[in-house]
């Protein structure tokens, strides 16, 4: 018996220790596991840009005015001037141009500029995803200061309706992005081979002339899902070549679609963020039906020269307190702190004549932020 005793003793001795063993052989498993995640994790996140959100800075929050310039800026003596009269720890210039293209003092005549063009960039071509890709390099660079709390995109023909003080009070005292964003019903550029990744009821349309809090902005930068179905199925369709003869009704069949009318605003619509939207652009245009050498006919965008940029235009772009959208029967009414304010802030697209007219006008001058002026969220 004594012996049978010791024998079931010694088993249990020996399936115990094995139970430590595998038990200890799991645990390190699991921390090899853990670790590795982890350690990819880490490498992920410095690969999909983690910007420093979250983390202290000093001095004021400062708007990042983005442009996305053809090469120069032609009416960057207008933009200096609105710059001039900036506390420069309220603000920050980046500019996406050309390839090899830099701001000095040969290329621009606003030394807020120099210097100021990005190091990445990708060649712009009008009507295709490159676009879309050159404004996310914009904010990508514009993000790893983490000052910058506003995101204010704009193009090389776009102008400043008031001076800075009066821009800041309004963009920042408001805890919302800007973004014009509306169902699209009528132009048929959702493709349904988007479909299940983007669905039909989150297709948005809208002016790609944004302005974003950063939430929103990083949001844009660290899509990866969004953007490659735009590279594939949202395509402008080629444009009208006589050379061609009858082969332009074969091609005119083709799918059309402007990315940059609808990435952001399908992204945003896609996170469920459009309840933290102002849905309307602080950027006024003026469409005219017109014809191009590109286009049989179309909508485009009207162009100030001097004799359309006095101060009654001006005027009548500053007193617009509404947006109306048509295919979703709403009004957008323009406020900031239950108080009724201009809809714009900026207006495009502007010669460099209308921009000088604007500058002898005194359009910049001395605005009332009264009712604008808030802390900051």
């Amino acid at each position: 018996m004594k012996k049978r005793h010791q024998a079931v003793s010694t088993r249990q001795v020996l399936w115990s220790a094995s139970k430590l063993v595998i038990s200890a052989c799991v645990a390190i498993g699991v921390f090899l596991l853990l670790r590795l995640h982890f350690q990819s994790s880490t490498v992920d996140a410095s690969e999909s840009r983690v910007f420093a959100d979250g983390l202290p800075f000093d001095g004021p929050p400062k708007i990042a005015f983005l442009f996305l310039a053809r090469r120069d800026l032609p009416i960057d003596f207008l933009w200096g001037s609105f710059f001039e009269s900036a506390d420069v720890r309220n603000f920050s210039i980046y500019v996406h141009s050309a390839p090899g293209f830099v701001f000095d003092g040969s290329t621009t005549r606003s030394e807020a500029f120099y210097g100021r063009q990005l190091s990445r960039i990708v060649q712009v071509v009008w009507g295709e995803s490159s676009m879309i890709e050159a404004e996310r390099l914009l904010f990508e660079e514009a993000l790893r200061d983490p000052a910058n709390q506003r995101f204010v995109l704009l193009s090389d023909s776009c102008v400043p309706l008031y001076n800075f003080s009066y821009v800041y009070s309004y963009v920042m005292s408001s805890s919302r992005s800007f973004v014009d964003s509306f169902l699209d019903k009528k132009e048929g550029r959702y493709y349904p081979k988007m479909s299940p990744i983007i669905p039909q009821h989150k297709w948005r349309k809208g002016s790609q002339w944004v302005t974003l809090v950063r939430k929103h902005a990083k949001v844009i930068v660290d899509d990866h899902i969004i953007l490659p179905v735009f590279r594939r199925y949202c395509k402008r369709r080629p444009p009208v070549d006589p050379s061609k003869g009858k082969q332009n009704l074969k091609l005119q069949k083709q799918h059309n679609c402007i990315p940059d009318e609808h990435y952001v605003q399908t992204l945003l619509a896609m996170n469920d963020l459009e309840s933290e939207l102002e849905r309307r652009t602080l950027t006024y245009t003026l469409w005219n039906q017109s014809k191009t050498n590109m286009e049989a006919s179309g909508w485009h965008p009207f162009t100030f020269g001097y004799a359309n940029a006095g101060p009654k235009q001006i005027k009548e772009i500053k007193d617009i307190n509404h947006v109306y959208y048509e295919t979703e029967f709403r009004t957008e009414w323009c406020r900031s702190n239950s108080s009724s304010v201009p809809c714009f802030l900026f207006a495009r697209k502007f010669s460099r004549n209308a921009a000088m007219r604007l500058l002898s006008d005194g359009i910049l001058g001395t605005s009332d932020t009264a009712a604008l002026l808030s802390n900051p969220s």
